[in-house]
């Protein structure tokens, strides 16, 4: 965790407010391929995919599904500010609830992947869209061994699918991806069942809306919400849900 900022205590609250210019200006600093203190970016920089081929119609019910990508703070943020989401809860998964620890997971070694679960509402949103946007803005589908500065398999890329439905759609939707040559590099996000989410501890909830001005925040995930905004208008909500709001 060397290249995440310390713990800031929780305080000031402040309303997310991205204009398209400083959208437009985040995606151009990702696209040099150079980020804060000369940090590698990801290979993949943000841009609007394809919609999935394959959407089969919504059952009208909530749904939920985990995703990891690297670190979770940006990736809750990300989702927090998507039109249907109900719910965004950063935590782990993949491994056992007796590791899911902030600090044990941050050793690599528990099979835990710094995740969110994201609860939504598919009447409004898609679960085809809500991959869309996270191969789009949330996520470097192509990066291995970690995401954006992060090094490290608690920082890889993976979709637990809670239904069969889920995953047909995952796999039928990187398959697509893959065949249109998107992306300059693989796709290595794996497609796997859900064994267990794992909510992180308390002061990880909310973080980017509380810490927006954190240099890490401001590097690598506030340019994630930044492209949703300017890339997916029609699935943008300006107010964030926030997970806090629901205890």
């Amino acid at each position: 965790m060397s290249s995440r900022p310390e713990l800031a205590k929780a305080g000031r609250a402040l309303a997310l407010t991205l204009a398209a210019g400083v959208a437009a200006a985040a995606m151009a600093t990702l696209a040099l391929g150079r980020g804060a203190g000369g940090q590698p970016e990801p290979l993949a920089a943000p841009q609007q995919l394809p919609a999935a081929a394959f959407a089969p119609p919504d059952a009208g019910r909530t749904e939920t599904v985990v995703l990891s990508g690297g670190c979770f703070w940006g990736m809750q943020g990300v989702f927090e500010h998507v039109r249907g989401v109900k719910q965004v809860l950063a935590g782990y998964a993949g491994g056992m609830a007796e590791t899911a620890h902030y600090d044990l997971v941050s050793t690599g070694t528990t099979g835990h992947a710094e995740s969110i679960k994201v609860t939504f509402d598919p009447a409004q949103v898609s679960f085809a869209e809500i991959l869309r946007i996270y191969f789009s803005v949330a996520t470097d589908p192509t990066q291995v061994g970690g995401q954006y500065p992060d090094v490290g398999p608690q920082y890889r890329g993976e979709i637990f699918y809670t239904t069969p439905a889920q995953k047909d759609v995952a796999e039928r939707y990187i398959a697509q991806l893959a065949a249109a040559h998107v992306f300059r590099h693989p796709i290595t996000t794996r497609v796997d069942p859900g064994k267990g989410f794992f909510e992180a501890e308390s002061y990880h909830q909310d973080y980017l809306y509380h810490h927006p001005d954190a240099p890490y925040i401001a590097a690598y995930d506030l340019p994630k919400v930044a492209a949703l905004k300017a890339l997916f208008p029609g699935d943008w909500r300006s107010a964030p849900v926030l997970t806090l709001a629901f205890r």
